[in-house]
């Protein structure tokens, strides 16, 4: 099934296959782009519009065209420049000299930019940013979009965490609703609209929100409100709530998914894009991604489960095992960083706390969580995503029952 949207010539999207039910693959054209982009598809969390530790001359060692789109929180252009001043030199990309880089603009960020809903009243969204906490106006919120103009936007929305009220969550939901409409209202020519739905962790009020939302002719759909206190059992309902009233031919994107469990969940319930701070936190933990991507087969890491600071996903290379370890971080990588260095050079650099530790691990990182999207997406057109998905959700239990089972043989062994 294909479509494409009716709002913007800027975006065009449309879905080329499904997996196991909502599950789907498809094509995103932005005109920015060097070529079209393939979802299921990650976002890039920037800071300012940049990844927290690649610099612009680094960026094009990423796969290409898998890494040109970049999150941004307009509030984070709030300590600096003004928005006039960002608007007069040309938007973001003239700011930052992206041209070929499409940029999908909310006030989240999920680091820096936190919702905060007790704050939030009925005339803007309160967040907790780098310039304390603010209340943010619609009508304020679109002289910021207007002056960036990136490709993608979603409209002002009012996150409850899970705890709330259910007075507090249906309040949420109008909020949105309304806010939506003036963000519409004032909108700027160009850049595509992805209309907000909220909820928390009420299933008929993420159903009416969704369905609201629906109705107005916007180009995609912004998913709110996840990753702030709602389980991971009780996620799948709630996600399938949502998309069961979407259009099928619009694309959907979500914030508050990071690790790949929920990033499968996502997919699993018709998400086609990705907001996630998970590269940033293992890049400034120290951590490098290692799990195997092909098929997800449990014998292609060349990680051993004995290793210290290896959970067969990730390891720390802060860990004194990698001090003398002349291999990459996984091989076979394409990466910069495996393609030039060794774990134990970048053991060295985060033990001296050189930053350029944190540059080649998340360059590393992100390669790496890029590949397991491109693994998500061949299942998908291959028609086994769901076994993809239970292998990999089954692979981490394996490996946690033998962590636990090797540490209760190793507390035995101090008796």
């Amino acid at each position: 099934m294909s479509g494409s949207n009716s709002t913007s010539t800027s975006m065009k999207f449309a879905v080329r296959a499904w997996s196991n039910g909502r599950a789907r693959a498809g094509i995103l054209h932005l005109p920015c782009c060097p070529a079209p982009i393939e979802t299921p598809s990650l976002l890039l969390s920037t800071r300012k519009g940049l990844p927290p530790f690649i610099s612009p001359d680094l960026l094009p060692s990423l796969p290409s065209p898998d890494s040109h789109l970049l999150q941004v929180s307009p509030l984070h252009f709030l300590e600096g420049l003004s928005i006039k001043t960002i608007s007069k030199i040309g938007g973001l990309h003239q700011l930052l000299a992206l041209h070929d880089y499409g940029f999908v603009a909310f006030p989240r960020d999920s680091i820096q930019c936190l919702p905060e809903a007790k704050g939030s009243n009925k005339t803007g969204a309160s967040f907790e940013t780098p310039c304390g906490r603010l209340l943010i106006k619609p009508v304020e919120y679109m002289e910021m979009i207007s002056s960036m103009r990136p490709e993608l936007w979603a409209t002002l929305a009012d996150e409850v965490p899970a705890w709330v009220t259910e007075k507090r969550n249906k309040a949420s939901v109008d909020r949105t609703i309304k806010w939506l409409d003036e963000c519409i209202a004032l909108s700027p020519a160009g850049g595509a609209v992805f209309g907000s739905i909220v909820g928390g962790s009420s299933s008929e009020e993420r159903q009416r929100c969704a369905q609201e939302v629906a109705r107005r002719n916007i180009a995609g759909y912004w998913i709110g409100g996840f990753g702030l206190g709602e389980s991971m059992d009780e996620r799948p309902a709630l996600l399938n709530v949502v998309t069961e009233f979407l259009p099928e031919e619009k694309p959907r994107l979500i914030s508050g998914l990071g690790l790949p469990e929920e990033i499968l969940q996502g997919v699993a319930a018709g998400v086609d894009l990705f907001d996630s701070t998970y590269i940033y936190h293992l890049t400034l933990g120290g951590f490098a991604l290692t799990f195997p991507l092909d098929r997800m087969e449990k014998n292609a890491s060349n990680i051993a489960s004995s290793d210290a600071g290896s959970d067969l996903r990730k390891i720390s290379l802060r860990a004194t095992i990698f001090r003398k370890d002349t291999t990459p971080i996984v091989e076979g990588c394409k990466c910069y960083t495996c393609q030039n260095h060794t774990r134990a050079y970048i053991n060295h650099l985060l033990n001296v706390h050189e930053m350029l530790a944190q540059i080649l691990l998340e360059i590393h990182n992100t390669h790496h969580f890029l590949g397991f999207f491109r693994s998500i997406r061949e299942a998908i057109k291959e028609g086994r995503f769901e076994e993809f998905k239970k292998d990999f959700v089954q692979s981490r239990c394996d490996q946690l029952a033998v962590a636990a089972s090797d540490l209760s043989l190793s507390e035995m062994s101090l008796v």
